[in-house]
């Protein structure tokens, strides 16, 4: 890949970061006229140290609530 379709995968990737490979691979074919498979698009993001998707955002959980959930494993584990 050349660097300027490497710095087109990279911007792509920066501003929606939830894109499949397959669609990326669509985008840069349409944008730029560069052929390239979804497999090579993994394999050159994984390189530049993209790895995977973003991960979820988790439910804040309070200190009150993690006691809480404590309480009940350690009478399971302890049988009180």
């Amino acid at each position: 890949m050349t660097g300027r379709g490497q710095r087109m995968l990279k911007r792509t990737v920066r501003r929606s970061r939830q894109l499949s490979a397959e669609s990326i691979a669509k985008d840069l074919q349409t944008w730029c006229g560069l052929q390239m498979s979804p497999t090579t698009v993994r394999r050159d993001l994984h390189g530049m140290g993209f790895h995977g998707r973003a991960a979820a955002s988790k439910p804040s959980i309070t200190s009150a609530m993690q006691s809480v959930g404590c309480r009940g494993v350690k009478h399971a584990t302890t049988g009180l």
